[in-house]
């Protein structure tokens, strides 16, 4: 097979070829595959692992390129790496230092242009409505560019001539003065006068080079100069643009607020607050429905601010909306008022003591992890047996975790006072997103909950809720939870978890549905939780992301709330942990847009008009442009703690979460020994108590599956139960633990999903008041 011919080397281009390079003194030199690409020589075996193996790069910006002899060469970059190659002949050998020598050059100039690129890069802002300039004016940049890199490969190139033919005529002076016979002197004469015919030939090049070079630099700096002057003409004729657009808003609307409206045309939310504003109050007016360019998800929609006509047609509206949302000065005052006029508020009700919660936790100890501890008690079990230490673990349990979504329930009391389900939508959808707040610096894992464990959260005095969760199920684990609010709101859901390892990450997907339902509304929510990830698993410094969809959706009305969770990407340059959402009502019209992140804050923006936008977007197709009028915050994030760091970067209630308490049942997350020397900072003890606990888990389990083995019908087949996974659409199916029975939930088929989940059958607060557990089952 004949080898294919390596191209000549021209500036800018990859350079491919076939070299042999030096391994060991066993084999000697060995073909190799070289690639010559962007100041990088790269060598591989064959040609066919281009694709996926690379044998080795060296950087030819800080490379030395040194010639042996005909058809040898070394290129080296101080010590590090060093490769002694051979082409197959002197031509080709030549081929290959011309093309290096070349992107050696190139290599350094980018280098030195990447160091100062901060100095010459504009600081001219540019505004949203400049996106057809700003494109154009990136092509003239991008050809300015393109013309000025072929200038310096061309300048190069002249540099390279004049050294190769200085080279020449020394050596051809060196041959001329050897004394051999007449006629091979005769020979040397004429190749010498050719020699000096090519250095003429060479130095008019380079004079007609240098000429071009200084005539490209000339025009470079008179067009960067002229596209400057442009640019900053075209900021001058829209901030003129914008001035003369606000004056005539101004005169519109003066012009409008001295037309006399009839009586049957007043607002009523006006004349029920008090009189309307007058001609001397129209400043304040506008002040107070300032439109805005609301937050940009470039994926999907635009939103632009809502057009002047709206300001007048809709703002009773507007002023209604605020005070539904509770955004405005009387947002303090609406909701005491609710809750005084709420019989079971505990604020109508006699007057008890709050109590005092901890709020701090023993430091978090720096002890070292042995991974050999671990391995060699690893020797000679199956692996679902291994025990992993409880450094990785925080002292929470997995119910404390999920009663953590709990913790911005005030979210959960707005929405229950709003009179419009589309409104309800906004706050419930914050409350999905706040959840995750508290996981961007819990890297910790939770204790794996026993079977049959629980953890009541009773903040009824702080909060007006209480809620219960129940490990109902090991294989695969499972956990329900149910929530109750005396301010009209109850939260039910039965999560599982499946996992996949990736190698440098960790996915976990949460699967199951998460209900929200209102007590005067009768509004159901459903929704269901993203994927969390868990990055540099092996090495590096964990880092937790979420990402995916969630739709919200209200089974009585059809409204809907499609949230998108970005995922991080280094070369993204939206803010990290976005969130993008849209508020729809059951005929697909959008009447909100929700922006944020998930580890900050959300906000609300109300939809005036919606129109298709051009094909923009992936795959060509159409954005949806919103106009919208000013954001309302609906949710922030609280400050963590003091000492966070510390103390496993847990939130003000996660502090509480295990917090001893008086009355609870036997079997609640406080009780659990290893959870709580781990606490206390006796990990040694911690990890002897958790094999202890996961052994009597593992006895317990024999002992009822003996149990139903003696009395169950042996042909009759275990109960299959499926759990749909939406991150997957796989299908999971368990046995239904071996017959065995939650103790405060029961299994059903949820009316409103269809999906077979665990709700609460009541009983567990009445035991409590009585003090009676012998019923609890002994896990710990």
């Amino acid at each position: 097979m004949s080898e294919p011919k390596a191209p000549t080397p021209a500036p800018g281009d990859t350079y491919k070829g076939w070299l042999f390079k030096w391994t060991n003194y066993i084999k000697g030199y060995q073909r190799r595959w070289f690639v010559l690409s962007n100041g990088l020589l790269s060598y591989y075996r064959t040609q066919a692992e281009m694709g996926h193996t690379c044998r080795g790069t060296i950087n030819l910006a800080t490379a030395n390129i040194t010639v042996e002899d005909s058809c040898n060469f070394v290129i080296s970059n101080g010590g590090a790496q060093t490769y002694h190659l051979k082409a197959s002949s002197e031509v080709e050998r030549q081929r290959w230092i011309t093309a290096l020598e070349l992107a050696k050059a190139k290599a350094v100039r980018m280098q030195d242009l990447s160091d100062d690129s901060g100095d010459e890069c504009p600081t001219t802002p540019t505004s949203a409505g400049q996106g057809g300039g700003n494109s154009r004016n990136s092509e003239v940049q991008s050809t300015l560019r393109t013309l000025g890199s072929k200038v310096e490969d061309l300048s190069t190139c002249n540099d390279l001539i004049a050294k190769h033919g200085s080279a020449l005529q020394r050596s051809l002076s060196e041959l001329e003065g050897v004394r051999l016979g007449g006629e091979t002197s005769e020979k040397i004469r004429q190749v010498t006068e050719r020699a000096t015919l090519f250095r003429i030939t060479s130095n008019a090049m380079i004079n007609a080079c240098r000429d071009f070079l200084a005539l490209a630099q000339a025009h470079s700096k008179r067009w960067q100069k002229a596209l400057q002057a442009e640019r900053e003409q075209r900021v001058r004729l829209e901030e003129t643009l914008e001035q003369l657009a606000k004056q005539h808003n101004h005169l519109e609307r003066a012009f409008r607020g001295a037309t006399v409206l009839p009586p049957s045309q007043s607002n009523p939310a006006i004349d029920n607050k008090g009189s309307a504003p007058g001609k001397g109050d129209a400043s304040d007016e506008d002040d107070e429905n300032e439109f805005f360019d609301a937050c940009e998800d470039v994926q999907e929609f635009i939103t632009v601010p809502a057009d002047p006509k709206y300001h007048r047609r809709s703002g009773s509206n507007v002023s209604g909306i605020s005070s539904e949302l509770g955004m405005d000065d009387g947002t303090t005052s609406l909701d005491e008022q609710s809750l005084a006029s709420n019989p079971e508020s505990p604020q109508s009700q006699e007057v008890v003591p709050v109590r005092k919660r901890r709020s701090r936790i023993p430091d978090k100890p720096n002890y070292s992890l042995n991974l050999w501890s671990i391995m060699k008690n690893c020797i000679g079990k199956e692996l679902s047996k291994i025990p992993m230490p409880v450094n990785f673990n925080e002292p929470l349990s997995m119910l404390q975790r999920l009663s953590e979504d709990l913790e911005y329930s005030e979210l959960l009391d707005r929405a229950a006072k709003c009179k419009s389900s589309l409104e309800q939508m906004c706050y419930v959808a914050a409350f999905t997103v706040s959840s995750y707040s508290t996981t961007v610096h819990r890297t910790g894992k939770p204790f794996n909950p026993l079977l049959g464990e629980t953890f009541e959260l009773d903040r009824v005095q702080e909060s007006g809720y209480r809620s219960l969760c129940e490990q109902v199920s090991h294989h695969p684990p499972a956990a329900a939870h149910h929530a109750i609010s005396q301010r009209g709101w109850t939260l039910r859901q039965e999560i599982a978890l499946a996992s996949k390892f990736r190698g440098k990450y960790l996915s976990i997907m949460p699967l199951g549905s998460i209900h929200c339902m209102f007590e005067k509304s009768n509004n159901h929510y459903t929704w269901k939780k993203v994927t969390t990830t868990v990055h540099n698993i092996i090495v590096g410094k964990l880092w937790i992301d979420q990402s995916g969809e969630i739709d919200v959706v209200n089974h009585k009305t059809g409204d809907r709330c499609h949230l998108k969770f970005a995922p991080y990407s280094y070369f993204s340059r939206d803010v990290a942990r976005k969130v993008t959402g849209v508020v729809t009502d059951k005929d697909g019209k959008a009447h909100y847009v929700l922006s944020g992140t998930w580890d900050e804050k959300m906000e609300c923006s109300r939809v005036m008009q919606s129109s298709r936008g051009g094909e923009n977007g992936a795959e060509g197709r159409q954005k949806t442009v919103y106009q919208t009028l000013k954001a309302k915050e609906l949710w922030r994030k609280t400050p963590l703690p003091d000492g966070a760091e510390n103390m496993y970067y847990f939130s003000t209630l996660a502090l509480t979460l295990n917090e001893q308490e008086d009355g609870v049942a036997p079997t609640d997350s406080r009780r659990r020994p290893d959870q709580r020397l781990m606490e206390q900072g006796r990990w040694e003890e911690a990890n002897a108590e958790k094999q202890r606990l996961e052994e009597k888990q593992r006895t317990t389990r024999r002992e009822r599956e003996r149990e139903a083995a003696r009395t169950s019908n042996p042909s009759e087949e275990a109960e299959e139960v499926e759990i749909a996974s939406e991150p997957s659409e796989t299908t999971y199916k368990s046995t239904h633990q071996d017959n065995y029975q939650a103790m405060w939930f029961e299994r059903h088929v949820d009316p409103v999903t269809g999906e077979p989940t665990h709700i609460y059958k009541g009983g567990y607060w009445e035991t409590k008041e009585q003090g009676n557990w012998d019923c609890s089952p002994d896990i710990f």
